[in-house]
């Protein structure tokens, strides 16, 4: 049997297309030594053989084959960036997950030498975002900011997701982790957290605690620290911090379970007050309160935290070029300065230990929240 002519040459002309169309994907393609694999050694079969023949058909399909993984493969260039980042934010403009990320998008437009693109897309506490960053192409073109919320407490609540926290993400550097603070009305009784669970223990249920709403951290908090004291604390879920905060004060609940952006004020003005903050350490603007740890519940530890990641299967150069850029941009004075205003505490790190982090943080809240039954709907 003779070899088909047309078939090799089709063959060979959708190889050479495809080819060309990784080139322009990568649009500095070729920056190194290219691979070109022959299936058989020198000489060959002979193509007039039945058997030869058979062989060399297969090759151009495996050839084909082969183009199409070469033309999808995620390529890094050596001179990246060369356009653009978008940088996904999944809140809105305004809050702390929003100064964060345009803090450290203006730094990295300035080292990176390209625009960094800041695409606000807020929903489902933060879901929507994270999905959109989960589906991006990666290639380094596209890093989001996710926090605790969206990476560690939504999914455990949610029976479906549309994005695994692990697997679907590269994580780049963490940021920033703020401790929360249980705190009291400023004529509360109550004048420590061992007051709190005395007399939580001697009334059951009958004590009630607020948060800024349903699966917010600081709901968790409350969840996690009734587990942890053995007491039975009644949520009490609000529409957002502030009117918690006023119904802290008016005395209609007991303590409030909230982040210290929320709180620092209100407790330097002596309008409430805090009975223990939820770090493993002492928080920096309120060096003489306890933690919850120092009150009795070695490695109690609830945090916001907020790092930059990159989809799954982001070249491992792009990843490292981003964290050097973000951990230089973390020990500058001026981001220092903006970043900590907020109660929080840098946290620079490498991918590897974010990734070990994000671990450690999913599995934890997984089992608080399977254990308490609490569901997003």
């Amino acid at each position: 049997m003779r070899k088909n002519p047309g078939l090799a040459a089709l063959s060979f002309a959708a190889l050479t297309l495809l080819l060309l169309a990784a080139s322009a994907i990568a649009q500095t393609y070729p920056s190194r030594p290219i691979r070109f694999i022959v299936p058989f050694p020198q000489g060959g079969l002979d193509a007039s053989s039945e058997q030869g023949s058979r062989l060399r058909d297969a090759t151009d399909r495996e050839s084909y084959a082969a183009a199409v993984l070469i033309a999808q493969a995620p390529v890094a260039s050596p001179q990246y960036p060369n356009r653009p980042i978008r940088f996904i934010v999944p809140f809105p403009p305004g809050g702390s997950t929003d100064t964060y990320g345009r803090i450290v998008a203006r730094k990295l437009a300035e080292t990176l030498g390209q625009a960094i693109v800041i695409d606000n897309r807020p929903g489902a506490g933060g879901a929507l975002g994270a999905e959109l960053a989960a589906k991006a192409v990666p290639d380094g073109y596209t890093i989001w900011i996710g926090q605790d919320g969206n990476l560690a407490l939504g999914p455990a609540m949610r029976a479906n997701n549309n994005y695994d926290p692990v697997r679907d993400f590269a994580p780049v550097s963490l940021l920033v982790k703020t401790p929360q603070v249980i705190a009291v009305n400023e004529g509360s009784p109550l004048a420590s957290l061992k007051d709190l669970v005395a007399a939580a223990k001697k009334n059951p249920g009958a004590l009630t605690y607020g948060s800024a709403g349903l699966g917010t951290t600081g709901h968790i908090l409350g969840v996690f620290f009734n587990q942890a004291a053995g007491i039975e604390v009644t949520h009490v879920p609000y529409k957002g911090a502030a009117p918690a905060m006023l119904d802290l004060r008016g005395g209609r609940i007991t303590y409030l379970a909230t982040s210290m952006p929320a709180a620092v004020q209100f407790a330097k003005d002596g309008k409430i007050r805090v009975l223990a903050t939820s770090g493993r350490r002492r928080a920096r603007v309120m060096p003489d309160i306890p933690t919850v740890a120092e009150s009795g519940y070695p490695n109690f530890e609830t945090i916001i935290w907020h790092g930059v990641l990159a989809p799954a299967k982001t070249p491992r150069d792009v990843v490292m070029r981003l964290n050097r850029e973000i951990v230089a941009a973390l020990a500058l004075p001026d981001v220092q300065k903006l970043l900590l205003a907020e109660g929080g505490e840098l946290s620079p790190c490498t991918p590897a230990e974010f990734a070990e982090f994000l671990k450690s943080e999913v599995a934890k809240w997984a089992k608080v929240i399977k254990q308490a039954g609490i569901t997003a709907e």
